[in-house]
């Protein structure tokens, strides 16, 4: 157990896994408020891993994610602290074949990380068999408990034992997490680490013009900044399509995701960036949640998002694990509203872009 903990290199709990972990190993209710890049993932693994009895052929923890690409990732985490101790840890997410959950589960799970879709239609019909599923983590849960997901949740919740610790995570907390909290979590410890921990060690910027100026200002951004690797977020699929032609039109390398891409085009191109194939990559919001590549430390908002919750997630991107990271918003007169919003409701202030930038600022 300790041995994977140290194999990944970690040395010193960051706040959350410090406030976390001991309250997670008594078996207590936790509902967590964290920036995404603070190590929240392992502050639930490794007590997942600690209070899983590998002799059992059994699901003993289940974490529920809003999209695959976290689910990858968070499953990553688990086995790697957990290979010494020999955890088995499957993802099982929607767009993928439920002929292949089907197989893995007739062989051992302890640890299930999915999406709620799925993860529902495999316990409904009892190939998932949670009877001995006594942990319940929700990562992103602000995400999890939108109309989308809600009504979903509440059912896995209901299939599961009486009795079991559930876990929340999320950088937000909307009145959805309150009334989910009133009804199955009467007793829960909070952890509030927002106020400390939001957009610490990101520099931000934004440069006001108009739309047609914008091209024009990411092309001179990529040739004054420092980039060891950056992302760059539009609000549609079809911006994000034509801004990444434009700019490989500019003679950059550039690779592009979104949410109408198919599942499997999504990993490759994810794990290509990740391993640091081109150096910039234009996306939409399904790339801001719980997303860990430690290089990037440029985010550009070409398109600025119309709400605080994105805008955070966003920006969440550079900056990872205290990581120095710069994030530079493009501003029409259309957008000005919302840069006083979020300003304002994050407590956080976002100067005009100046003539040069500090390297110093966002590279180690």
């Amino acid at each position: 157990m300790y041995k994977g903990i140290y194999e990944m290199g970690f040395e010193n709990p960051s706040p959350i896994q410090e406030e976390t972990i001991p309250l997670a190993l008594e078996n207590k209710n936790v509902i967590a408020r964290a920036k995404n890049g603070t190590g929240k993932t392992a502050s639930y693994s490794i007590p997942i891993i600690q209070k899983i009895d590998s002799t059992k052929n059994q699901i003993q923890a289940l974490v529920l994610v809003p999209t695959r690409e976290l689910a990858m990732q968070t499953s990553l985490v688990i086995k790697e602290l957990g290979k010494h101790k020999k955890i088995e840890s499957m993802v099982s997410t929607g767009g993928t074949s439920v002929k292949e959950d089907i197989y893995r589960l007739y062989q051992t799970v302890h640890v299930i990380v999915g999406t709620p879709g799925r993860i529902l239609d495999l316990a409904s019909k009892g190939v998932a068999n949670l009877e001995n599923c006594n942990m319940l983590i929700l990562d992103e849960v602000d995400k999890l408990l939108s109309v989308d997901f809600k009504t979903i949740v509440a059912r896995i919740i209901e299939i599961m034992p009486k009795t079991k610790q559930i876990m929340l995570f999320s950088a937000t907390y909307p009145i959805e997490i309150k009334e989910f909290q009133e009804k199955y979590i009467q007793e829960a410890n909070f952890i509030n680490l927002m106020e400390e921990l939001t957009l610490k060690g990101v520099t931000q910027y934004y440069a006001y013009l108009e739309e047609r100026e914008k091209l024009h200002c990411l092309n001179t951004l990529f040739s004054k900044l420092d980039i060891n690797q950056a992302i760059i977020f539009c609000n549609s699929a079809k911006r994000v399509e034509l801004l990444a032609k434009k700019i490989s039109q500019l003679g950059y390398s550039c690779f592009y995701i979104h949410s109408k891409m198919q599942q499997s085009d999504r990993n490759r191109i994810y794990h290509d960036f990740k391993n640091g194939e081109t150096r910039c990559l234009v996306s939409t919001d399904l790339f801001t949640r719980g997303i860990d590549i430690m290089s990037v430390n440029v985010v550009i908002n070409f398109d600025f998002p119309k709400n605080t919750e994105t805008y955070l997630h966003r920006i969440g991107r550079s900056g990872r694990f205290g990581h120095l990271g710069l994030a530079i918003n493009f501003i029409t007169e259309d957008n000005k509203s919302d840069l006083f919003t979020i300003e304002d409701e994050l407590n956080t202030k976002i100067n005009p872009i100046p003539q040069d930038i500090d390297k110093n600022l966002y590279t180690v």
